[in-house]
């Protein structure tokens, strides 16, 4: 059974969905990427996100430490946490902003499993492609 993946995080030009598709590998998940569906309008990709997170098994939400406040990440997280979904969160941006840190407290708090770095994560998702990690 594939494992159902949301992208969640910026929208920024790094493309860093496309680097845990890449790194992961599509044999044994199935990627839901905000990054692909082209809406524009808010309420119509504010539905087509929080869909998927109804419908996906494991959140993957990177908040990069250039993200300019991760509003949207921040309210996937915690619908994600509301429906008992398993959240992997890498969190770059509080070790750099101290007042972002504080204020961001509360959905570390709400994840299953936090890291610090992008590539920690990366091997964490991966792990579950195995059967190596259970949540």
């Amino acid at each position: 059974m594939d494992i159902k993946v949301f992208l969640s995080g910026g929208m920024n030009e790094s493309n860093w969905q496309q680097e845990v598709i890449d790194f992961v590998g599509k044999d044994g998940f199935i990627y839901f990427n905000p990054r692909e569906h082209s809406l524009l309008n808010p309420s119509e990709y504010t539905m087509w996100d929080l869909f998927y997170v109804k419908n996906c098994d494991v959140i993957f939400a990177y908040m990069q430490k250039d993200n300019p406040s991760g509003f949207g990440l921040t309210l996937e997280i915690g619908y994600a946490a509301a429906l008992g979904k398993q959240i992997i969160l890498i969190d770059e941006k509080s070790a750099s902003d101290k007042i972002f840190e504080q204020k961001f407290k509360i959905v570390r708090e709400s994840s299953s499993v936090v890291f610090d770095n992008f590539s920690d994560g990366l091997t964490f998702l991966k792990k579950l492609q195995n059967g190596i990690t259970s949540l």
